[in-house]
């Protein structure tokens, strides 16, 4: 589907976001990993998350929607029942490398299966911590999805430093962990997104620049009720929007806070972004607040590389909010981008390209300087929701705005982008 956006006057009011997809997927697993019924406010209407629904549902846990709020019937300790058929996690990679923690700790054989996007992206990086578990898999010569998933009897806890910096493949192997009475110990050298220690209020400590993170069977999530904060990677969007639009400002409602995933609003911040916090509150372990954004001239810096596995979901946007600064824009270090959903490297290059601008790509990024000279611009998605969306943000920005391809990808991540975006612009 093609979709056209005009060049915006204005940003201004209020917005809530639908809940941040990081937490919801864990709040999914937990509810239906914990014995008795649990109680989610705010879930994500993403389709990856429903990915993550469905498939706990066709292990066993109940879900009903009542009131706005998910509740869920959870199937208890090693209580999950053995699928009649295939785990379709759909785009979602969260939902893959998450669950394939959980399975490998099961007492079944399980097959986890995807679209043609995440069947090409990797799981060996899950794979060789959990087999080191006692699990063992199939999967094909390229080790992506179908994965079939075969727990040993003998299945047993470890202690692993993590050889790349990933969120997801440290909370599938903690995850695995919870099935275990000894403790099983990540050791990350780089700060990633840590949900999964928070809402299960896991022991972390940091020594000699190293971050570790253990997880065990007292650890084991129990039923409860979850408020999901607004999702702060789909605010990047509406925050950048924002700062690049003149006269403009935009509060955004109750959205997650955690230091884990504001990193692209500190490289914003140094930038020169008028953003700030205001009435913090906590739950489940996780922070949220609003957000102020006002309009700000922006001006490009040099992103040091202990950031990058903090703001690598938010470089597309970031590379938009770069287009607008005073300076060049410069991503290094972020190989990490090449396996996303697209392979956003070339994703944002080709469309950079497209405009004139001028473009040296690298393994692990990209450089671009120049000036915008193609006013009239149809840009591609790649079936990328991000691309697609900051591409999006871009055409609004343009004098003659301009057309995302393939832009129902969004529904990946954000189905009320749209409804969004329309409900603070003029």
């Amino acid at each position: 589907m093609k979709k056209r956006f005009e060049k915006i006057k204005r940003v201004s009011g209020e917005l809530s976001l639908t809940g941040d997809k990081s937490i919801s997927h864990r709040a999914v697993i937990f509810s239906a990993m914990a014995s008795g019924k649990s109680m989610i406010t705010n879930l994500s209407q993403a389709q990856d998350v429903i990915s993550t629904m469905v498939i706990m549902h066709k292990l066993g846990a109940s879900i009903l929607t009542k009131d706005r709020k998910i509740i869920i019937g959870g199937m208890g300790f090693k209580g999950f029942k053995a699928p009649s058929s295939n785990l379709d996690c759909g785009n979602s990679g969260t939902s893959a490398r998450l669950i394939a923690g959980l399975l490998a700790a099961q007492d079944f054989t399980s097959t986890l299966i995807g679209d043609e996007s995440l069947s090409k992206r990797p799981m060996k990086r899950v794979i060789e911590p959990l087999s080191k578990m006692g699990t063992e898999f199939q999967s094909n010569e390229n080790i992506t999805l179908p994965l079939t998933v075969i727990p040993n009897s003998k299945f047993h806890n470890i202690d692993y430093e993590m050889p790349v910096a990933s969120a997801q493949v440290k909370s599938s192997i903690l995850i695995a962990g919870l099935h275990c009475d000894g403790e099983t110990t990540v050791i990350e050298n780089e700060q990633t997104r840590n949900h999964t220690e928070k809402m299960l209020g896991l022991s972390v400590r940091f020594e000699n620049s190293k971050i570790i993170s253990s997880s065990s069977s007292k650890y084991y999530p129990e039923a409860k009720e979850y408020f999901v904060p607004g999702d702060i990677s789909t605010s990047a969007f509406h925050i950048v929007l924002t700062l690049l639009t003149p006269k403009s400002e935009l509060i955004l409602k109750n959205v997650s806070l955690n230091p884990t995933r504001t990193g692209f609003i500190d490289v914003l911040k140094n930038m020169g972004a008028d953003i700030s916090f205001v009435d913090i509150k906590t739950s489940s372990n996780e922070e949220y607040g609003d957000v102020i954004i006002k309009s700000s001239s922006l001006k490009n810096i040099q992103i040091e590389s202990q950031i990058i596995p903090n703001i690598i979901d938010e470089i597309p946007i970031l590379t938009i909010a770069g287009l607008f600064a005073v300076g060049d824009f410069v991503i290094g270090n972020a190989k990490e981008l090449r396996v996303k959903e697209s392979d956003r490297i070339k994703s944002i290059c080709y469309n950079l390209i497209s405009l004139g601008l001028k473009i040296e790509e690298s393994e692990d990024g990209f450089y671009v300087s120049g000036k915008i000279k193609n006013p009239k611009m149809t840009f591609e998605s790649f079936g990328d929701h991000r691309i697609a969306m900051a591409f999006a943000i871009l055409s609004m920005l343009l004098d003659n705005g301009g057309e995302v391809n393939g832009f129902n990808c969004v529904n990946i991540s954000n189905p009320k982008f749209e409804e969004q975006i329309n409900s603070i612009v003029t």
